[in-house]
């Protein structure tokens, strides 16, 4: 079988420790690189896929009779090869035949081999001229970044040396990074390129676990206060009683136990970038200081008289319709309108098609190399799984799931067990009403308590619910309370 993955723009923004940097993926046209692959994993060949469609064309088969077919009419100029494929009992010699045909039809052709024996394999090719030799079982990021240097390799040579720069080292790359596919994301990572050379306040949105704070970062790390803090805070997090004092600090003696003074986030971001996360959550009263702040870049501490300036840039995120609020008389208009100035809308994952299997495949390299786990890739049915789940928690959930489907599995694929997710070929089973009545509010309990950061007060208003049976129905179903 043959299986062809047609080129399209993809855009990717990867968030490196120190030095975080957006790459703007090149069309077909502009950069055509052509990948052909043999391998007998359909699994492994979407992976890889996933992982380098942005610089290169991919066309895949199945078994060893495609792959003079394939390079007749592709003309790549990389190629993966499976070469147990083509082992007989005599040992490699029928791949090192096929690999010397290709030299033939593609001299500049640059060739990957994967093997269960890597050194016999490696003895019989390497005097071919393969570009590298890969021992199974392999994890398909290995192979993305074997393939992706010799992308931009090939992509230099094609265009007479001119300078492309080479890919970074998965080793030096964060554990988190910002994937996609789509315009959607495609118009975040613009906007983000965008807002970074103003210091204009942002409004960033969107649901939560889409990477609010990932992007604040972004923007930070590609303006010109890169050098300077940047500092978070997070208002949905911190009792109404004292975000006031966290945000602008206090003076000694400005109430009980105030015995030192105290400075604030706004003066620890001085010269940087002050994230306030969950802005909707900032109590109205607190608002009024927090738009003069703004408007004057002047402030007073807690129980203070003298007025501080600061030179800080604001970024504020929710997950939260602010227009709504302000409709209930829950936040500000006039607040509203200076933090949104530049306005940044994150979406949620259900809508990035395509997104899920490229982070995955991403994320679950990462993941298994920090656990010390043999884990290659996914299964089949945990491919089809992830497609079809909707991903109510976005990249988070996502994230979670992986951490867990890493740790569970047992074999060198993740399966849609060890992902807790549902293939849809599960027999349904009646189930008694009172049980899943628990089950509808354990769900309905965590999610309130991971949109208001554990704050019960906040979960008990949300839910309409008195406090204390908040708290007889945490206790009830065992859910931890985190500290207010």
């Amino acid at each position: 079988m043959v299986k062809s993955f047609r080129s399209h723009k993809v855009y990717r923004t990867q968030f490196k420790g120190g030095a975080h940097g957006i790459m703007k993926a090149q069309h077909m046209s502009e950069l055509p690189v052509r990948v052909v692959m043999i391998e007998a994993s359909e699994s492994l060949c979407e992976q890889v896929h996933q992982g380098v469609r942005e610089v290169c064309h991919v066309e895949w088969g199945t078994v060893p009779a495609d792959v003079l077919r394939l390079v007749r009419a592709v003309a790549p100029h990389i190629a993966l090869l499976d070469a147990d494929l083509f082992k007989t009992p005599e040992g490699f010699g029928e791949a090192a035949r096929v690999i010397q045909e290709l030299k033939r039809l593609q001299p500049a052709l640059k060739i990957i081999c994967t093997s269960g024996a890597g050194m016999e394999c490696a003895r019989a090719v390497a005097p071919l001229g393969v570009y590298d030799v890969v021992t199974k079982p392999v994890e398909a990021g290995i192979l993305v970044r074997l393939i992706r240097r010799a992308c931009w390799l090939s992509a230099a040579e094609c265009h007479g040396g001119a300078a492309h720069r080479a890919p970074a080292s998965e080793a030096s790359e964060a554990s988190e990074e910002m994937i996609g596919t789509g315009e959607g994301i495609r118009r975040v990572f613009t906007a983000i390129r965008k807002v970074a050379t103003t210091d204009l306040p942002v409004l960033i949105t969107g649901e939560s676990g889409t990477g609010k704070e990932l992007t604040a970062k972004a923007i930070h790390e590609r303006s010109g206060r890169k050098d300077h803090p940047f500092v978070a805070i997070n208002c949905g997090a911190i009792p109404d009683t004292l975000i006031e004092s966290e945000l602008f600090g206090h003076e000694r003696g400005a109430f009980t136990g105030a015995v030192q003074q105290k400075k604030g986030k706004v003066e620890a971001a001085q010269g940087g970038t002050l994230f306030l996360d969950e802005i909707g959550e900032v109590p109205i009263a607190l608002q009024v200081k927090l738009l003069r702040f703004l408007q004057e870049h002047r402030f007073e501490r807690v129980g203070g008289r003298q007025a501080i300036t600061i030179d800080v840039r604001v970024i504020a995120a929710t997950n939260v319709n602010l227009k709504d609020a302000i409709a209930r008389g829950r936040f500000r208009e006039d607040l509203y309108y200076r933090l949104a100035v530049m306005h940044i809308h994150l979406p949620p994952l259900r809508d990035r098609n395509g997104d899920v299997l490229l982070m995955a495949s991403v994320f679950l390299s990462q993941l298994a190399h920090q656990q010390g786990k043999r884990v290659k890739g996914f299964s089949d049915d945990a491919i089809r799984a992830m497609k079809a789940y909707p991903w109510p928690g976005n990249v988070r959930e996502l994230l979670n799931k992986l951490r867990r489907g890493v740790v569970m599995a047992e074999g060198p694929y993740v399966t849609a067990r060890d992902l807790e997710l549902s293939t849809g070929e599960e027999a349904v089973s009646p189930e008694p009403l009172g049980r899943l009545r628990e089950k509808i509010e354990v769900d309905f309990l965590s999610q309130a308590l991971a949109r208001h950061h554990g704050n019960l007060s906040k979960v008990a208003r949300d839910l309409e619910i008195s406090r204390p049976t908040l708290y007889r129905r945490l206790q009830r179903y065992g859910l931890v309370r985190r500290p207010e």
